[in-house]
């Protein structure tokens, strides 16, 4: 089946993380991507350990189904190929600093005066306005700043940074919702826009109910390890051989659950009955969830709990995660060529995901795009 991106032509003049996931989604779903490349190629390239094959796994995460060709735009023979392919594109995503462009008369303006369909994103660290606008943005920078570090990690301890660079993820999924939704302007009016998009709005959206904590309760949220602040239990609890995640979000769960425990006594329990008061006496709660949850192994309760209709699951490394997706059905992982991939997350019941081109290599396009965009 046909994708339905297919006939988008998307030129994608983004490097490392955000720009990249953005167009290998437009990608999956159908969109023909042109990754241009400086002759030395996308950062990620260089970004080893680990590696398959000697590439690094980095830039295999975010570059499938995507032709490649290296453009240096301070050549002038270069630099009108890449005019050429802006001019031709339906979609362009760059994440140079804001303005970076102009000076190759690749930016928004004009571009757009030969191109007026042209959907054009640009994704920065903290936007264009003259206070962000010369501000270098990495995803650590963003988390130190937004305050997620300030969030994650024990209380007495030190901040932390997430194990991914989420606003980056984050920033190119909010890139690619606006180049879907300017798309779907463009079929009524005719003409394309520039989307931005910039990490740190990303971030202060993404941290949802702790940047609402701020902005609308006057609360300033602090670090409570894996603890949540407006619920519980929802958290990892020990049993006989190690932790067990466990959230009854409400008060149907949490019946189940001390149900399940052997302790049906506690949903009554004037203390624990409604969810802000199990939140407010967590500290009493928790042990008597623990004295249960510690007489068997945390497999044991897991199928048990699973079975009375509470979420729960237990901590794993990332082999494992991608094991569990296997066990219920999900084959999260697709071979492109000879690459593994991890599946895009999308399923459609009319069209499809297709995988066609594994990560490319540098300029490994160039030549047939060369003459492509010569005629």
């Amino acid at each position: 089946m046909k994708g339905p991106l297919s006939g988008l032509l998307v030129a994608d003049f983004s490097r490392i993380l955000a720009g990249p996931y953005a167009t290998m989604l437009l990608a999956d779903l159908g969109a023909d991507v042109v990754k241009v490349e400086s002759p030395g190629g996308d950062d990620t390239r260089s970004w080893q350990p680990p590696v398959r094959d000697g590439i690094s796994t980095y830039y295999l995460a975010v570059n499938r189904n995507k032709r490649s060709i290296a453009l240096d735009l301070k050549d002038p023979a270069d630099l009108v190929a890449a005019q050429e392919l802006a001019r031709r594109a339906d979609v362009l995503v760059e994440n140079f600093r804001p303005a970076g462009l102009a000076r190759f008369g690749l930016d928004y303006e004009t571009v757009a005066e030969g191109n007026p369909g042209l959907i054009y994103a640009s994704i920065s660290g903290f936007g264009s306005g003259p206070g962000g606008a010369e501000l270098p943005g990495y995803d650590l920078i963003v988390q130190a700043i937004s305050g997620l570090m300030s969030l994650t990690g024990a209380p007495e301890g030190e901040p932390f940074r997430a194990g991914i660079s989420v606003f980056d993820v984050m920033a190119g999924l909010h890139a690619t919702i606006g180049v879907l939704s300017a798309l779907n302007l463009r079929h009524e009016t005719g003409r394309g826009q520039h989307v931005e998009v910039n990490l740190l709005s990303s971030a202060l959206s993404g941290l949802v109910n702790q940047s609402s904590a701020y902005v609308a309760g006057g609360v300033v949220p602090l670090r409570m390890g894996n603890s949540h602040p407006s619920l519980f239990p929802y958290e990892p609890l020990p049993c006989a051989d190690g932790d067990l995640i466990i959230t009854a979000g409400n008060n149907g769960q949490f019946r189940k659950l001390v149900e399940v425990l052997g302790v049906p006594e506690l949903a009554d329990d004037p203390r624990f009955d409604r969810n802000e008061k199990r939140t407010a006496h967590r500290d009493e709660l928790r042990p008597l969830l623990v004295a249960r949850l510690m007489t068997r192994t945390k497999l044991e309760w897991f199928r048990d709990i699973i079975a009375a209709g509470v979420p729960c699951g237990p901590i794993n490394t990332v082999d494992g995660g991608v094991a569990f997706a296997e066990d219920i059905g999900l084959d999260p992982v697709v071979t492109v060529g000879e690459i593994p991939t991890v599946r895009n997350p999308i399923t459609f019941s009319d069209s499809a995901a297709s995988y066609r081109l594994p990560p490319p290599e540098l300029d490994e396009h160039g030549a047939e795009l060369r003459k492509w965009l010569s005629e």
